[in-house]
This record gives structure tokens, C-alpha cells and sequence, in this order.
């Protein structure tokens, strides 16, 4: 935009200095996405997964949801969940 001035941005870190050093690759905020169906489910994590890493292969979980984790092939993590007990209210 003409005549404007951007501001200076900084990175920040979540974690304070007094913990000591961190991975930056795991102190980064995770994209979440409740699926309607297992059907779902599957489709989302194949698809956005492709060419990227798997952390937790998309399966029935102990605690009762259908769940996923992986990074894309652009770094970003993703979790993908499918609760059956969710009735749409919390």
C-alpha cells in the first residue's frame, strides 16, 4: 500500500528462556479439525497428509474418537478428529 509503513515484527517464543533451550519445531500452534464421519476423517487426514510426515496413523483412540496427527509437506501439524459421542453442543 502506498505511503504506509509495515511494522517491525519479531518472532516470539512461547516458552520462557528459564526453561531452557526448546525445539522450535515442536513450540508451534497445531490446526485442528473435528470430522462429521470416519469417512471423513479419512479423507481429510489422506489428503492434507500427502507428501508430509504421519505422527499418529488416523485409528480408534483409548479415549473413544477417531484421531490423527501429522505435518504436511509444509511443516504445518494438523490433528484430525472424529468424536461419535459429539452431539454438536458442548
Amino acid at each position: 500500500m502506498k505511503g504506509y509503513e509495515f511494522p517491525t515484527i519479531s518472532k516470539r517464543r512461547d516458552v520462557p528462556e528459564s526453561m531452557g533451550r526448546t525445539n522450535e519445531n515442536e513450540n508451534r500452534s497445531k490446526i485442528s479439525i473435528s470430522a462429521e464421519s470416519k469417512e471423513e476423517a479419512d479423507k481429510l487426514f489422506s489428503g492434507l497428509s500427502a507428501g508430509g510426515q504421519i505422527e499418529m496413523p488416523i485409528s480408534d483412540s483409548p479415549w473413544g474418537s477417531y484421531f490423527g496427527m501429522f505435518r504436511d509437506k509444509y511443516g504445518i501439524e494438523w490433528i484430525v478428529n472424529f468424536d461419535p459421542n459429539y452431539k454438536g453442543q458442548i
